[in-house]
C-alpha cells in the first residue's frame, strides 16, 4: 500500500464527508422537503457534487498524480453547491461540508 501524507488524508476525508452529505441531503432532505429544494437543477448539482467528491477521493486513494486535476474541478463544483445550498437555506450541513471540501481540494490542486 502506498503512503498517504496527512494533507492527502485530509483531502480524502473532506471529499468523502461531502459525498456522504450531498448524497444524503439531496435524497433524504431536499426531495422530501420539495419546492425549490427539489428543483431538478438543484438536485443535479448536489448529485454532481457528490459524485465528483467520490471520484476525487478515489483518485487520491489510489495515488494517481491526476488527483490535482480532479481536485481543481471538485473545488469549483463544491463552491457552486455550497452557494446554492446556502441560498436555499435549511442546508447548513451541506454548506459546511462543501466549503470544507472546496478549501481542501484547492490546496490539493495547487
Amino acid at each position: 500500500m502506498h503512503y498517504l501524507d496527512s494533507r492527502m488524508q485530509v483531502g480524502i476525508d473532506a471529499c468523502l464527508k461531502c459525498y456522504q452529505t450531498c448524497l444524503g441531503m439531496s435524497t433524504g432532505h431536499c426531495l422530501e422537503l420539495g419546492g425549490e429544494h427539489a428543483r431538478p437543477d438543484h438536485i443535479r448539482l448536489m448529485l454532481a457534487c457528490a459524485e465528483t467528491c467520490r471520484a476525487t477521493a478515489h483518485v487520491m486513494l489510489i495515488g494517481s498524480p491526476h488527483h490535482k486535476h480532479l481536485c481543481a474541478e471538485c473545488a469549483d463544483i463544491c463552491a457552486d453547491c455550497a452557494a446554492e445550498c446556502e441560498r436555499l437555506g435549511d442546508m447548513d450541513a451541506c454548506v459546511q461540508a462543501c466549503r470544507e471540501c472546496a478549501e481542501s481540494c484547492r490546496k490539493m490542486a495547487a
